[in-house]
C-alpha cells in the first residue's frame, strides 16, 4: 500500500510542543525576582501534586521544568548603590521629550507595562553605567537619553 494512504493516528498531524525557551545569558535576579520564581515553582508543584489526566498536566509539567531551571540558575545580585544606572535600580530619564521611569530587573521579573524592564533590553543596556545628569546614545542617535535620576530598588 502506498504511504500516501496510510493513517496511523491524529497525533502525527499535531504541532510539536517545545520546551519554553530560556533567555540567553546569565539569569540575574533581584531578591524579589527570586521570591517570584520560588512562588511560581511552588504553585506549579502543588498543581502537579493534585494530579489529573496526562494531557492537562503536560503543559504544567513543561512550565515547571522551565521555572525549576530558572531557580537553579538564578544569580541574586547585590543591592545597587544607586550612584549610576545598574541592575536593581530605578531610573528616571527623558527620551524624545518624554519623561519615563523604569526599574532594571531580571528577564523573568520584567513587566514592561509596570515599568519593570529586563537588563538585557536595549533601553536598559543603553542606560546601564550612566549617572544622573549624563546623556547616552540610543537607537543610533547620539545623546538621545538624558538620565534625570537613579535610585536603588
Amino acid at each position: 500500500m502506498s504511504v500516501a494512504f496510510r493513517r496511523e493516528g491524529d497525533d502525527e498531524h499535531l504541532e510539536p510542543k517545545f520546551e519554553l525557551p530560556i533567555p540567553p545569558g546569565p539569569n540575574l535576579v533581584t531578591e524579589n525576582g527570586l521570591k517570584l520564581i520560588e512562588t511560581k515553582v511552588a504553585a506549579l508543584e502543588a498543581r502537579v501534586a493534585e494530579g489529573g489526566d496526562e494531557e492537562t498536566l503536560k503543559p504544567i509539567k513543561r512550565d515547571l521544568r522551565y521555572w525549576r531551571t530558572r531557580k537553579a540558575t538564578a544569580e541574586v545580585q547585590p543591592v545597587a548603590d544607586g550612584e549610576e544606572a545598574a541592575f536593581g535600580t530605578r531610573v528616571r530619564y527623558k527620551l524624545n521629550g518624554k519623561t519615563n521611569e523604569i526599574a532594571i530587573v531580571g528577564d523573568d521579573e520584567a513587566d514592561p507595562a509596570a515599568g519593570m524592564i529586563s537588563f538585557s533590553s536595549p533601553i536598559a543596556r543603553a542606560l546601564i553605567g550612566a549617572a544622573e545628569g549624563e546623556r547616552v546614545d540610543f537607537a543610533g542617535r547620539a545623546e538621545a537619553i538624558e538620565v534625570l535620576g537613579v535610585k536603588p530598588l
